[in-house]
């Protein structure tokens, strides 16, 4: 049977030589290549680039083929690069999308494809759509008219107009001036030799770890969460780092770890981002924050007089935002951000640096900088848990997802919001938000309270409103 290839909120994603073969891949890539025609029938061009994943460089290949047999000119990145690399380079190239072979932060068995539109963001769900129909008529033989010449690859390094674009973007010299040592984990990644390297041309001691390509990321999934950085801490200490930064597989999530060794989740790091932006840039035409990230940022949003937007997981419908330029920043708490006048595109290159930043002209750790924005606008202690559903479990629960409670376990529920699952708003602030996941029989439930006990009795409740 003929697999069917699915586009999710960041592309296409599967196990390499299980479901991500190269019959697929061919299918996928031709695919986005008849719907790139249906866009701009004459002289498209296209980006192919990768992250260090085994057989990239095969995979591209591949792709620059079938676009050129298509009549698209191929613009193909030799070396491995950030996800948000690509995506300012098809801005900068007036390029007709990009396709990226990157799994991102999932575990090195997998990989996927990302395909990004003219304007650098993730593909829209009408876009992806139409890829995927693209697809099904590929495998009927639907015969797209074959071009007049076949376009030679251009070579494309992304690397020198992403790194200049970061650099007007950060004050390197504050960094530079408040002596600021930093660590950085590429997690054996496509961010090799991009933060550390603007960092140390700008005069600012670096150290760096796991700098080099490992197809297997050490064994894991290469992604900067709290109990995968152990060797980003112990250079720290080493070091005597005041700031640890980490990316993914392709850059675009961010992992940061405060002067003590504590990991900072990405809620805070966001809130605290959008305060220092708002303070040190004068930017005040609003923010974005997906439906299950931290209500600290309404908080932030109210007290600085800022239009909140929130929207559903996925940090495309962020990027539209960004494109409007209706706000300062907008990010998920899955660990991705962008920023005003940036790409409409996860960075996490960016938000580490953007870190240094504060850390260096506040000159405060993270912990006391959190510490103060708690004193301004009250505290959040934000959690997300995975619970594995039974196919009995879960059609229940699906039935309950459509019920209006006005009850949580003794909690008035004031508000309920179905932006993207649902979310229980209680009348003292705490929240439940439940969302599905669309590829296995999992529920995503987030919560968030005013102290880290209330959070302990919300998270408990929550998980028995799924099970009783």
């Amino acid at each position: 049977m003929v697999t069917q290839i699915k586009f999710g909120t960041s592309g296409w994603r599967a196990v390499i030589a299980e479901e991500f073969t190269f019959a697929n891949v061919r299918r996928a890539v031709h695919g986005i290549a008849r719907y790139v025609v249906s866009q701009k029938p004459q002289t498209a061009r296209v980006i192919v680039g990768r992250d260090p994943r085994f057989l990239g460089e095969t995979f591209c290949a591949m792709a620059a083929d079938i676009l050129s047999a298509h009549g698209i000119t191929p613009l193909v990145i030799a070396e491995a690069a950030p996800t948000p690399a690509i995506s300012y380079a098809v801005i900068r190239e007036q390029a007709d999308g990009a396709i990226n072979f990157t799994a991102s932060h999932n575990p090195p068995e997998y990989n996927g494809i990302k395909f990004s539109t003219p304007d650098g963001a993730p593909a829209l769900p009408e876009a992806t759509k139409r890829i995927e129909a693209e697809i099904v008529a590929f495998d009927g033989g639907s015969v797209v008219p074959a071009p007049r010449a076949k376009p030679a690859p251009h070579a494309l390094d992304p690397r020198g107009m992403y790194l200049a674009r970061l650099a007007e973007i950060i004050d390197l010299q504050v960094i530079k001036k408040a002596g600021l040592r930093v660590a950085f984990d590429a997690f054996w990644g496509a961010a090799c030799g991009y933060p550390d390297s603007l960092l140390r041309e700008a005069g600012v001691e670096v150290a760096s770890v796991h700098d080099y390509r490992d197809v297997l990321f050490g064994g894991h999934a290469p992604e900067p969460d709290d109990h995968l950085l152990n060797d980003l801490r112990e250079t720290m200490r080493q070091t005597k780092a005041h700031i640890g930064i980490a990316t993914d597989g392709d850059a675009d999530r961010f992992g940061i770890v405060d002067q003590d060794g504590a990991f900072f989740q990405p809620n805070y790091i966001i809130a605290l981002l959008f305060d220092y932006l708002v303070e040190s840039r004068g930017w005040k035409n609003g923010v974005g924050k997906s439906v299950a990230t931290t209500n600290l940022i309404n908080a932030l949003a109210e007290h600085h007089h800022v239009e909140l937007y929130e929207t559903p997981v996925g940090f495309k419908y962020i990027g539209e935002l960004i494109k409007a330029d209706k706000i300062v920043i907008g990010g998920e708490e899955s660990a991705g951000l962008s920023i005003r006048h940036h790409v409409p595109e996860k960075d996490g290159i960016l938000a580490g640096l953007l870190c240094c930043e504060m850390v260096a002209r506040r000159g405060k750790p993270l912990s006391r900088q959190l510490h103060d924005l708690f004193g301004k606008v009250g505290s959040f202690y934000p959690k997300r848990e995975n619970f594995r559903l039974t196919p009995e479990v879960k059609a229940k629960f699906t039935g309950r997802l459509a019920l209006n409670p006005r009850d949580f376990f003794g909690r008035k529920v004031t508000e309920l919001v179905r932006t993207d699952g649902l979310k229980l708003i209680c009348q003292d602030g705490s929240w439940v938000c439940y969302r599905l996941s669309g590829t296995e029989p999992v529920v995503r439930v987030y919560s968030e309270a005013g102290s880290e006990q209330d959070l302990d009795k919300l998270s408990a409740a929550a998980k028995q409103w799924i099970f009783e």
